[in-house]
């Protein structure tokens, strides 16, 4: 996965379609590779804004930065350059994760790590691993190292922090992925670990077992 952090990056958006999205009255969103685009929006587009701007004249002049940060909110740090917009966005990030978290693959923003995948098929196979101990970390881990997509994060050293949600490209591809991941990680540990034997299987872990067919 190709991660986008905010913390680096700055978001260069065409002025003149900012002001033609600001002067429209419509509402309308920029995603991180600074287009201004309009809802509806696909299903992992990630934004960095989205709002909607009741224009008082014709035509809107925004000549100062100060004017733009005011329309587009306090926490983006808007500069322009000629023709250019620039913003820097990651001191927007909690109204970001808020805008983006329900198009999301996943959720790793909070000190309780990832709990659920969004997709159904994902999220029953998520379920069914942690029978056997393999978290939703470990599942991600080889999402993000194999997968096509990309992830929202703001990241930093001294001191160390990370935050961010996962947007994945082909929901099946990562299906298949993880399934066969978790099969043979279950099949070895029903074959080698005394803790996991067949005869010393719960319900719910058989019920796992039978769900990856190492059973």
């Amino acid at each position: 996965m190709k991660k986008f952090n905010l913390f680096n990056e700055i978001i260069v958006v065409d002025k003149s379609e900012l002001l033609k999205a600001l002067n429209s009255s419509k509402s309308f969103g920029i995603n991180t590779d600074g287009k201004v685009i309009y809802p509806p929006y696909s299903n992992h587009e990630m934004l960095i804004y989205e709002g909607q701007h009741q224009a008082q004249n014709s035509a809107i002049v925004v000549a100062k930065p100060l004017n733009l940060e005011t329309v587009l909110g306090k926490d983006l740090r808007v500069v322009i350059d000629d023709d250019r917009i620039l913003i820097k966005a990651s001191p927007a990030w909690q109204s970001i994760i808020k805008l983006n978290v329900l198009r999301a693959s996943y959720d790793d923003t909070t000190g309780d790590g990832i709990s659920e995948f969004s997709n159904k098929e994902l999220e029953d196979l998520g379920w069914h691993a942690t029978e056997f101990n393999i978290s939703y970390r470990e599942l991600v881990e080889l999402i993000e190292e194999k997968c096509d997509g990309k992830l929202l994060c703001i990241e930093q050293l001294e001191p160390y922090q990370f935050s961010g949600l996962g947007f994945i490209d082909d929901d099946k591809l990562a299906y298949d992925l993880l399934y066969a991941y978790c099969q043979e990680k279950i099949k070895n540990l029903i074959e080698k670990d005394e803790d996991y034997a067949k005869e010393s299987l719960n319900e719910d872990e058989l019920e796992a077992a039978e769900y990856f067919k190492v059973l």
